[in-house]
């Protein structure tokens, strides 16, 4: 959704002033070849017009090697398939419940119950890249905002531990890797400054979580995306049923964090939003709820900066907190076709677990897990 075609700019800048944002100055036009934030060097020539679909070749985890094929699904270096899943069980006010049993814990495949082979609870380091819409489309409208989300960032960086690895891929036509994965943070903060003035007025969200899940596909261990931005798409490639297929292949837990909420109910409260515009901010907030849910992670949509801090907390926990389980399916096939997965807690009877809060009252609770995968393709 584009802002200039609903409001005149007149309108448009009077309200970006009433609602005390700061209107910035026109940065510097980007060629059709640049990629995110990277501003030609002087007198360098401007690429090619076939290297405008290229992505940057940053020898990383993140990048695929040359010549090398994408994969359709997941990739098993022996004939028994073994099939990951990271669990989190919340209550009512989204705090993680630790310490339920492995015996209480249920998974279904395609409504079949899997035999758990493996259970852990323990921390280990988490590979996490961090996905940002940084497009013309909001940030000019949103200038104030934009720094207090990066401020924000900034913050939840430094509560990661040591050990952890981040990257950094923004995205407006297309993602640049600005920072591979490293336990430098000093990589991640120079990575971020980055992010000042953009560029491309386009949002290719599904280009850009589907290509950063699949580099992430064959990374071992904990691992998950975090994005910020609107949730619209503009230009993609693909679908937005594609996108859904192709990260529930991935097995990459995604973290959203939609960005436009106070401008939207800003908009809302003055009659300046019709119902096309109500539909694509909502169409925005399900994208992102269907991909986190559908890959195990999570979903957020602030309404005021001063909850930015608690969120980014949510997220922190989330990531730390949670039971890793694995199964070999008894549906041996291997026929690529999606297999859906559900995880129940259970107790001694079979019936669903009832937890208790510290008060011996009943607690809601809900378990969130992927909810499915694609099985691999025998190789003719």
């Amino acid at each position: 959704m584009r802002l200039r075609r609903y409001l005149g700019p007149v309108m448009l800048a009077a309200m970006v002033a009433g609602a005390g944002m700061l209107y910035p100055q026109a940065g510097p036009k980007k060629e059709s070849g640049d990629t995110v934030a990277r501003p030609r060097k002087k007198g360098e020539a401007a690429p090619e017009a076939a290297k405008e679909q290229q992505l940057p070749r940053i020898p990383s985890k993140m990048q695929k090697k040359p010549g090398e094929a994408p994969a359709e699904g997941p990739t098993f270096r022996t004939d028994t398939l073994t099939v990951n899943v990271d669990v989190a069980v919340l209550d009512n006010r989204g705090r993680f419940i630790p310490g339920i049993p492995a015996g209480n814990f249920r998974v279904l495949e395609d409504g079949q119950p899997q035999r758990i082979t493996n259970f852990n609870t323990g921390e280990t380091p988490i590979t996490l890249a961090l996905v940002i819409e940084f497009s013309n489309l909001y940030q000019q409208y949103w200038s104030y905002g934009w720094e207090e989300t990066l401020t924000a960032c900034y913050g939840f960086l430094q509560t990661l531990k040591p050990e952890d690895m981040v990257a950094v891929v923004a995205f407006d036509l297309r993602p640049e890797i600005l920072s591979d994965f490293s336990t430098n943070r000093q990589d991640t903060y120079e990575a971020m400054a980055r992010l000042r003035v953009p560029g491309f007025s386009e949002s290719n969200l599904y280009d850009a979580l589907t290509d950063t899940a699949d580099r992430m596909s064959d990374i071992e261990g904990r691992k998950a995306i975090l994005y910020i931005g609107s949730g619209m798409d503009t230009f993609s490639k693909i679908t937005f049923d594609q996108t859904r297929r192709k990260l529930q292949t991935a097995s990459v837990p995604i973290y959203a964090l939609g960005t436009l909420q106070s401008l939207r109910e800003w908009y809302d409260s003055r009659g300046y939003m019709g119902s096309i515009e109500r539909l694509d901010f909502l169409q925005a907030d399900n994208q992102l709820r269907t991909f986190a849910r559908e890959t195990g992670g999570q979903a957020w949509f602030p309404r005021f900066f001063g909850e930015y801090g608690g969120i980014f907390r949510q997220v922190n926990e989330a990531l730390r907190n949670t039971y890793s389980l694995a199964y070999q399916p008894t549906n041996v096939a291997r026929d690529g076709k999606f297999r859906k997965i559900k995880v129940e807690l259970v107790g001694p009877t079979g019936s669903p677990l009832k937890i208790t809060d510290e008060k011996g009252k009943p607690m809601k609770y809900q378990v969130i897990a992927k909810t499915g995968y694609q099985a691999p393709r025998e190789v003719e």
